[in-house]
């Protein structure tokens, strides 16, 4: 007898074994609170470029908000107990940005891309919640006399180099997707109020009408998340650089690596690295009308 999906339960591919297990979903359906988990470095660094380069970048139903500053960011995550303590890494690429829909607005940093080291968060994010989620490797930094070295790449070419150095004792405000996560008011406001939080675009092909969406829609991620503590935080120097490819370099990134390598580097006003503990499931993810 054919099986029926679960009512109440989160399924993905393969649906034949019963309900997903995953950052949303663990044993028996349970949730995970991430009051204790992930532990969290990142480091930062962003750049004044043209406005025009990021609007070319940007969806219909958004525009660019405040100065065209774009921030890079490697973060190196642990302890993460959807994955039954193990860790990842992640690097974000976003600029600020503001959503105007039928019915919503919503303004935060635009996560253009986020590369991840682990297929797991990478298909749960981007099925589930419509992150702009791939591949590449994201190594250890290396750290020696102050300096510290953050690299990514895919298969071997190396398409990122991130130095930071010269650690002063300010505190950096939090950047990019961090002052996303760290700010703003509940997304249960009323529906003519300005949301905040994290932008994102969503696109799924449809199958066999390969130039046609199954899903195509703005989505959110609110910037509340109560159980996140920064434990460590300084500004720091740094720089950022995207190494241009060619086809046989990164066959399905180079136009996405070149873009941003492409970007220009008018000036380097903010780094920082930050260490945190705690984070949300993002069920609280939503589509922006």
């Amino acid at each position: 007898m054919p099986y029926k999906l679960q009512p109440g339960r989160m399924h993905m591919m393969p649906t034949h074994f019963g309900p997903a297990a995953g950052p949303r979903q663990g044993p028996d359906g349970r949730r995970f609170e991430g009051v204790d988990s992930p532990r969290t470095a990142s480091y930062s660094v962003s750049f004044l470029t043209r406005p025009e380069q990021l609007e070319a970048l940007l969806p219909m139903g958004f525009r660019l908000a405040g100065d065209p500053v774009v921030t890079v960011t490697v973060s190196y995550m642990t302890e993460i107990e959807w994955l039954a303590g193990r860790g990842y890494n992640t690097l974000g690429v976003s600029f600020p940005a503001e959503y105007r829909g039928e019915r919503d607005r919503a303004r935060g940093p635009f996560l253009a891309v986020l590369w991840e080291n682990l297929a797991d968060p990478i298909l749960t994010g981007r099925e589930q919640l419509g992150f702009s989620k791939i591949y590449c490797a994201i190594p250890p930094p290396s750290v020696l006399n102050g300096e510290t070295h953050c690299t990514a790449d895919w298969l071997g070419f190396r398409f990122m180099e991130m130095n930071l150095s010269e650690m002063e004792s300010p505190p950096a405000a939090p950047t990019g997707e961090a002052a996303a996560e760290t700010n703003g008011p509940d997304v249960a406001a009323a529906e003519d109020a300005e949301l905040t939080g994290t932008l994102h675009y969503k696109y799924i092909p449809r199958t066999g009408d390969w130039d046609e969406a199954d899903a195509e829609y703005a989505v959110l991620t609110p910037s509340a998340t109560p159980n996140r503590r920064v434990t460590a935080q300084r500004t720091v120097r740094g720089r950022v650089r995207f190494q241009r490819a060619e086809w046989r370099d990164l066959p399905t990134q180079y136009h996405i690596v070149n873009a941003l390598a492409g970007l220009e580097q008018i000036a380097f006003p903010a780094a920082s690295i930050m260490e945190t503990v705690g984070g949300k499931d993002l069920s609280d993810q939503r589509i922006l009308r």
